[in-house]
């Protein structure tokens, strides 16, 4: 039974987690351009991995013995949320702002609620359908600066579509992630383990493509790929899974209605990316659409309200 203190630890946690992923949208800007996608998308997760060996043999004494089937559960969320995620990831960002990039990625909410009513059984009442409906279309009003209906007729970039793949990725990576926790994992260790067989899987694809050798990046570079690991990936993915564990996955995805706020404010003030109103209104409209479906989850149900 989760406590009001562990629910509000959770609840900042989260709230750490977002605004450190809006962060990663930077330093992922200044790693793309000193360095190949899949070469960074390695790089991130090797220094992840490692401080998240260091963390579970701190605090857990290691790594819980495994079955065969536990294995392959857990490559499948290392090749979806950790692999695929981190190169489409690196690449979007190759040529999509931070601001842009964030935005799309806010719509991993609504994502998680359609997949958890698809494929878990959770309720789609019409209040979250309303917030869903709300945040596809603040997307759409920045994709098409201003007029939704030019994201379906005007060119959409190859960044763009790797960054709606990242949606796909980390929604399916949240909903496998609950099935597993609910099977007696650790956050900690789940994690661990999933970032484990996602960098073998991304070693491998740096060996098929020829990208091996160790890129040639300034300080800025190093110190952006290291954040990315340590704080924006491990413990940014050890604290997001133990948010799903207590409080479930559609209410830890909200939080992240969040990063396009921290993204949007860094990449204006960091990088000099333009502040256009089409983004602000389709951030708003993301943001009260994601709040909507929040309220809408946190709202009792009639029959649970007549059984108290």
């Amino acid at each position: 039974m989760t406590t009001d203190r562990q629910s509000t630890a959770v609840y900042v946690k989260l709230a750490l987690v977002a605004a450190t992923w809006g962060s990663t949208f930077i330093a992922g800007r200044i790693v793309s351009a000193q360095m190949s996608a899949s070469v960074a998308a390695l790089g991130r997760f090797v220094i992840a991995t490692a401080t998240l060996l260091i963390l579970v043999a701190i605090l857990e004494h290691g790594l819980p013995r495994l079955t065969w089937r536990k294995w392959m559960q857990f490559t499948l969320l290392g090749a979806i949320g950790v692999a695929a995620y981190a190169l489409l990831f690196m690449y979007a960002l190759q040529s999509v702002t931070a601001s842009r990039g964030a935005l799309i990625m806010a719509l991993i909410p609504a994502a998680t609620l359609l997949g958890g009513a698809m494929f878990l059984g959770e309720p789609l009442t019409r209040p979250r359908v309303l917030g869903i409906a709300l945040a596809l279309l603040g997307v759409a009003v920045d994709l098409g600066d201003g007029n939704p209906l030019r994201m379906f007729t005007g060119p959409i970039g190859i960044g763009e579509i790797a960054m709606f793949g990242c949606v796909l990725a980390w929604t399916a990576y949240t909903l496998l992630g609950k099935r597993v926790l609910g099977e007696g994992m650790s956050p900690l260790a789940a994690t661990t383990c999933s970032a484990l067989t996602g960098t073998v899987i991304l070693a491998i694809a740096c060996a098929v493509l020829g990208e091996f050798a160790l890129p040639k990046a300034d300080w800025k570079g190093w110190l952006s790929l290291a954040f990315m690991g340590v704080l924006g990936t491990a413990i940014a993915y050890f604290w997001f899974f133990d948010g799903v564990k207590v409080i479930g996955p559609a209410r830890a995805a909200v939080f992240i209605n969040l990063v396009p706020i921290v993204a949007i404010t860094l990449g204006v003030v960091l990088l000099g990316e333009p502040l256009k109103w089409s983004m602000v209104i389709g951030a708003a409209m993301e943001v009260s659409g994601v709040w909507v479906i929040n309220r809408a989850a946190a709202a009792p149900s009639a029959k649970a309200v007549a059984e108290t």
